[in-house]
C-alpha cells in the first residue's frame, strides 16, 4: 500500500513538472509570435524611426515576465545547478585522465 502511494504520488509530481514546462513553452511561443508581428508591423509603418524605446516596450516587458516564468519552472539554477557542476567536474576529470595516458 505505502509503495503504490508513493508511486502515485511520484506520478503526479511528474505530471505537475511536465504540465508547468509546457506552460512556459506555450507562454514562450505565443511571446515570440505575438512580438513578431508587432515589431514587423512598427517596421513596416514606421517614418524611419524603427530604433526608438516604445517599438520594443511590450517585448521588454512581456520577457521580463518570460524570465521570471522560466524561473519559476526551471529554478534559479537553470544554466549553472548542480547537474551542470556535476557534468562539467566529470568532463575535466575524463580530459584530465586521457590527457596522461597519451
Amino acid at each position: 500500500m505505502e509503495k503504490n502511494f508513493q508511486e502515485n504520488e511520484r506520478y503526479f509530481l511528474a505530471k505537475r513538472r511536465v504540465k508547468s514546462i509546457r506552460g512556459f513553452y506555450i507562454h514562450l511561443f505565443f511571446y515570440l509570435v505575438i512580438n513578431s508581428i508587432i515589431i514587423v508591423q512598427i517596421y513596416m509603418h514606421n517614418d524611419g524611426e524603427f530604433w526608438r524605446g516604445e517599438n520594443f516596450s511590450t517585448a521588454f516587458f512581456w520577457g521580463i515576465g518570460i524570465l521570471a516564468h522560466g524561473t519559476g519552472v526551471f529554478g534559479s539554477n537553470l544554466f549553472f545547478g548542480k547537474e551542470w557542476e556535476e557534468r562539467k567536474i566529470k568532463e575535466l576529470m575524463n580530459k584530465d585522465k586521457k590527457e596522461k595516458w597519451n
